[in-house]
């Protein structure tokens, strides 16, 4: 692990070398682009029929039991 951790400490010297002024700080080396689709609203199942088989809803909601209840 010594050799390891020494190899990685002259790396990071060697980077602290490098002469970076006037290079632009950046968060990604490559451009991103969002991928997504637009988030457009559409037609949705209605709440009353989705809770007509839910064991127990409570005031239009699902009830799901709690994390330590089922601990």
């Amino acid at each position: 692990m010594e050799n390891d951790l020494s190899s990685i400490l002259e790396h990071v010297d060697r980077l602290a070398r490098i002469d970076i002024e006037g290079v632009e700080p950046t968060t990604h080396v490559v451009p991103l682009e969002n991928v997504l689709r637009d988030d457009v609203p559409v037609p949705s199942l209605d709440r009353e029929v989705a809770l007509e088989q839910a064991p127990d809803p409570y005031e239009g909601a699902f009830r799901v039991p709690s994390p330590q209840a089922e601990a």
